[in-house]
């Protein structure tokens, strides 16, 4: 009943585009920070505009979970001149809500929308986004804590490389941040 409540309230296309966007950044986040899938991401291309650099997974866990950086993610930090602390909170921001729910909403009609938002920021290196691999990776991130994060996108992602397109993230952190207070 709560699920239905919602999606009367989230009806008209404003919510709707805010809410598909939201959750699709939210899930992203989760699947960053949780996913230990021997056939998850490895390496992360850190894109900004022209900028492009490369680093491991785990360092971009690191950062995100403790603060602290690498002298590479420094200065492709400082290169892209993104705020350090600001792109942690955007990579570890969460969307929390009964898994469930989490699912059947990737599974309904704002699924495919969803993940193409979340595509923006999250898919393969030089290629198309597949929205089956990152629709997976997003339900492997529910799985573990209930929640997305675009940290957890990139960690369940299931190719060896994920771009990160750290020009749109913050946009989208804030689109989730949005929805995160609906849900």
């Amino acid at each position: 009943m709560q699920i239905y409540q919602l999606f009367n309230r989230l009806n008209n296309r404003k919510f709707t585009n805010l809410l598909t966007q939201t959750v699709a950044l939210g899930v992203s986040t989760i699947v960053l920070l949780l996913s230990t899938n021997a056939n998850a991401a490895e390496q992360v291309v850190l894109k900004y505009g022209t900028f492009q650099g490369q680093i491991s997974v785990k360092e971009l866990s690191q950062f995100t979970e403790t603060g602290k950086t690498t002298s590479t993610l420094t200065a492709y930090l400082q290169a892209a001149q993104q705020d350090p602390a600001l792109a942690r909170k955007a990579l570890k921001a969460p969307i929390k809500a009964d898994p469930a729910f989490l699912n059947s909403l990737l599974s309904s009609w704002a699924g495919p929308i969803l993940v193409d938002q979340i595509g923006e920021v999250v898919h393969p290196p030089a290629g198309q986004l597949n929205q089956q691999a990152l629709r997976s990776a997003l339900s492997a991130s529910i799985k573990q804590n209930g929640e997305v994060t675009l940290l957890g996108a990139i960690q369940n992602y299931p190719n060896t490389s994920v771009e990160l397109e750290g020009d749109r993230l913050i946009s989208v952190y804030e689109r989730l941040s949005n929805l995160a207070e609906l849900l």
